[in-house]
């Protein structure tokens, strides 16, 4: 019964995470009068943040083929919550910033497009990943726990390289 209610409660958050970034792309909550001037900085941050998580989960994968059990534990927890931090910093970066679009003319455009939808798809499918390879990881159910990461750990990792990548093909548009 308990794995029922964690299953739903991550399928819960997944879908309000979803649905906010949705709502904020489709500009449903009213955009305030005034940007704060530390919103500027966000999508620097953000890319820190992910470049910081891309790093952290090579490491923990290093650890963890070397048995280190508790190391790996304590980086894949500090990924954890810079992603958390990455996610809060992305929603308010969308409330408040106006879209950045990047321009047709650029021969990129479709490189661009595509690294885009493919970072967005992974994102959307990688949180319930790891949401329930956290659950797993942290009550000890190993061999479940490794199910999920074949397919999280890789995805969790694209998604933090191109997070990265689409920070800086985007970046020269932005206009603050």
């Amino acid at each position: 019964m308990k794995e029922k209610k964690i299953f739903r409660l991550i399928l819960l958050l997944t879908g309000a995470v979803i649905a906010t970034v949705i709502m904020l792309n489709k500009k449903v909550f009213p955009s305030p009068a005034e940007v704060p001037f530390f919103v500027q900085f966000l999508p620097g941050l953000n890319a820190v943040i992910n470049a910081t998580c891309f790093l952290l989960l090579l490491l923990s994968f290093y650890f963890i083929r070397k048995k280190k059990i508790q190391v790996h534990k304590k980086i894949n927890l500090a990924t954890f919550c810079l992603s958390s931090l990455f996610l809060l910093s992305y929603i308010t970066f969308h409330y408040f910033a106006e879209e950045t679009k990047f321009p047709a003319s650029n021969p990129l455009r479709p490189f661009y497009l595509v690294l885009l939808s493919s970072h967005i798809i992974l994102a959307a499918i990688v949180l319930p990943l790891v949401l329930l390879s956290f659950y797993r990881g942290l009550n000890m159910q190993i061999p479940a726990h490794r199910k999920i990461v074949r397919w999280a750990f890789p995805v969790w990792l694209y998604v933090t390289a191109t997070g990265v990548l689409v920070y800086f093909m985007i970046a020269p548009y932005y206009k603050f």
